[in-house]
């Protein structure tokens, strides 16, 4: 205590003054860390999980069995003790295989692996259609396609607009739409067809995984078929 002149007596404190932490920003700090929550979403969707009506379906060798309700494609693949598996959710319809899950996962995984290795570098191949593409051409076109993908290579698909062409793109569009629908057993699409300036129409397509992806048409056609005996 400290006395003046005039009287006055002021009484010092030995109260310390709490100390104030920074907020950081104006908030106050959580003291519990925050959770993060993963998605429920499966990777594959199978079996009652698949949302599509109908699915266009492979078997467990990969061989195309066509379009089918998806109803149907269930009891195919439980009369064979095996499960139905969503392999290209964005196709049209949906892609979906036969073939035990567990299985699958584990080749999934190991081709996981590989592809991280330094030998899985990506080739692209380019295609070339016009809006007014032939039928027989545009089948031609298609077969190369095929056979890049199931070569492992990317495919670059370029439509240029000519002349009037510019005024009717959405021909073009169905052209490109098309051929991404024809090929969808082999390869998808990185993302839609998009423009690129006023007269090009542009699609890369990447390979489905072997076990994902029909059999290569080639191979199928150079396999002899079996001698039957007279």
């Amino acid at each position: 205590m400290r006395h003046f002149g005039h009287g006055t007596v002021i009484v010092e404190s030995n109260l310390v003054a709490p100390r104030v932490l920074p907020t950081h920003g104006g908030s106050l700090s959580s003291p519990f860390p925050s959770r993060s929550f993963n998605s429920r979403e499966p990777l594959h969707r199978r079996n009652g999980k698949i949302r599509a009506r109908e699915v266009r379906v492979l078997d467990e060798t990969r061989q195309q069995l066509g379009v089918m309700s998806l109803n149907d494609a269930l009891r195919l693949a439980q009369g064979k003790g095996l499960d139905l598996v969503e392999i290209a959710a964005t196709a049209t319809p949906p892609v979906c295989r036969i073939v035990n899950y567990g299985k699958f996962l584990y080749e999934e995984a190991k081709r996981a692996k590989d592809d991280r290795s330094p030998q899985s570098a990506t080739r692209m191949k380019e295609l070339q259609l016009s809006a007014s593409i032939d039928p027989h051409d545009l089948a031609v076109k298609r077969d190369h396609a095929i056979q890049f993908l199931c070569d492992d290579h990317k495919v670059r698909i370029k439509l240029r607009f000519k002349g009037r062409q510019k005024a009717h793109k959405e021909v073009g569009f169905q052209v490109v739409n098309r051929f991404i629908k024809e090929v969808a057993l082999y390869g998808q699409p990185d993302s839609p067809p998009k423009l690129l300036g006023d007269r090009d129409l542009n699609v890369v397509l990447t390979p489905l995984h072997r076990d994902k992806r029909a059999k290569n048409p080639r191979v199928s056609a150079d396999t002899p078929a079996p001698e039957i005996p007279i």
